[in-house]
């Protein structure tokens, strides 16, 4: 009999339900009255995804397991594609176990999720744009910084996207340039400094190309390291921010259930609610991912869509809103909901701390990486507590439906997850839902404008 460790430890799913077991014990874990939650499971696979890649990094050229290990290296612990099944998993049933006020909520709250949309995602790039000039020597890192501090998976494509576009634009117009923006381009394209303004009146295409390669690479790399910051600070957020403010979570919940009850039924509310249904179910995901493929040209912006997230969480709403279609009935269980609710989750979450758990290490001791987590997190509670105190004390939003706007407001799955674990209600999905399409369209257009303001 033998026991092959590295193989053991090289599988996706092992790591998984590693991670899955010892972090759902942790985030039973309290601090005084500070719980740990969901993020119990994220630290996990922090830990994890640290340990198991150092341990896979000192594997000897010469072992039989060195070139399968080279390739997870290369890819990460864990496909992308499996993250995304479980966050699908985790959409669908937040969709379908809000979907029954939703009505009622865009009545009441729709004009001002729309502008609290709008505030979250400008506080956010106005933050950044106000400390870039010691985000590091990449020019374009400032839009990475903005995708990671606000968690958002659709703004990254977008920030890669408009980067390229820009600074191809920036390298074609460079005998225009001042003499400044020229050295700091000549500068990314040759280390050296032995190209400057001087010598140098026109670029190759091959400078051209590396520029536009280390512009492309600042961005990616911004958002890898701050990415698992920002996630960090959004879900720690939803558990301290009523601490913070003094909000009494029980009263918070009484008074919600008061609004509710004081508008009026429709009949969509009063439809009645049925067992697990697998069909309708996959039949949301489905859909959803169908929907969230549509792109939709948006003139300046560009091609726009929901992506699948965005699809799958429209569609398990306005499914499960309408209740029953040609015989499947959408109004399902909450117990079996919360199952895959939980799964889904706190399997997501997991994988994240898996996927960046050595660039987090590695951060802490690089000077300009630790500057970028410090500013990921910096601006995510910026934009937080600007957020908390336009939506509660202006816009009168109570918090359960609050917790879920901030998140949609920056695009945030994971911490969609923490809310509706801090407010222990899934109402708080119909607010991520009703800010997030607005929120992200206006994040690409701050990303956009973002990539063409004077480098």
């Amino acid at each position: 009999m033998k026991f092959e460790i590295l193989k053991f430890l090289s599988n996706p799913y092992t790591l998984i339900f590693l991670v899955l077991t010892i972090g759902s014990r942790i985030e039973n874990i309290k601090i005084g009255k500070f719980k740990l939650g969901i993020s119990g499971n994220l630290f996990t696979g922090l830990f994890f995804g640290w340990a198991v890649l150092n341990l896979l990094e000192g594997v000897s050229p010469d072992g039989q397991y060195y070139a399968g290990v080279q390739k997870i290296l290369h890819h990460g612990l864990v496909p992308h594609n499996v993250a995304h099944f479980f966050l699908y998993l985790f959409i669908a049933a937040v969709g379908l176990a809000s979907a029954k006020d939703l009505g009622k909520v865009l009545k009441k709250y729709g004009a001002k999720f729309v502008l609290l949309s709008v505030i979250l995602t400008a506080t956010g790039g106005l933050s950044v744009y106000v400390l870039r000039d010691n985000i590091g020597d990449g020019l374009y890192e400032m839009s990475g910084v903005y995708t990671a501090a606000l968690t958002s998976s659709p703004g990254v494509a977008a920030a890669l996207e408009t980067t390229e576009d820009s600074s191809y634009a920036v390298v074609d117009d460079f005998a225009n340039l001042s003499n400044e923006t020229k050295d700091k381009i000549l500068k990314v394209i040759d280390p050296s400094h032995q190209l400057t303004h001087f010598n140098t009146t026109e670029l190759t295409k091959a400078q051209k190309d590396i520029f536009v390669h280390e512009a492309v690479a600042s961005t990616g790399a911004a958002n890898a390291i701050g990415f698992p910051f920002g996630v960090i600070m959004v879900i720690l957020a939803m558990s301290f921010l009523p601490k913070l403010f003094r909000i009494d979570l029980e009263k918070e919940q009484a008074a919600f259930k008061v609004e509710l009850e004081s508008m009026k039924e429709d009949e969509a509310t009063q439809k009645p609610i049925g067992k697990f249904n697998l069909i309708a179910y996959a039949f949301c995901i489905f859909s959803g991912l169908m929907l969230g493929s549509v792109q939709v040209y948006l003139g300046p912006i560009g091609y726009f869509s929901l992506g699948s997230t965005g699809g799958i969480l429209v569609t398990s709403l306005i499914l499960g809103h309408i209740g029953q279609i040609a015989g499947q009935n959408f109004r399902m269980d909450p117990a079996t909901l919360n199952v895959f609710k939980k799964f889904g989750l706190g399997a997501f979450v997991g994988i994240i701390g898996l996927t960046y758990g050595n660039k987090v290490i590695a951060a802490l001791f690089s000077s300009t990486g630790l500057y970028i987590a410090m500013l990921s997190v910096l601006v995510a509670f910026i934009c937080m507590v600007v957020g908390f105190i336009v939506g509660k004390y202006v816009f009168k939003i109570n918090w359960v439906m609050l917790s879920g706007a901030i998140c949609g407001g920056m695009t945030s799955t994971p911490g969609l997850g923490a809310a509706i674990e801090a407010v222990e209600s899934e109402e708080a999905g119909a607010g991520y839902a009703a800010t997030y399409p607005f929120a992200l369209v206006c994040m690409v257009l701050f990303t956009i404008v973002m990539n063409h303001l004077p480098i």
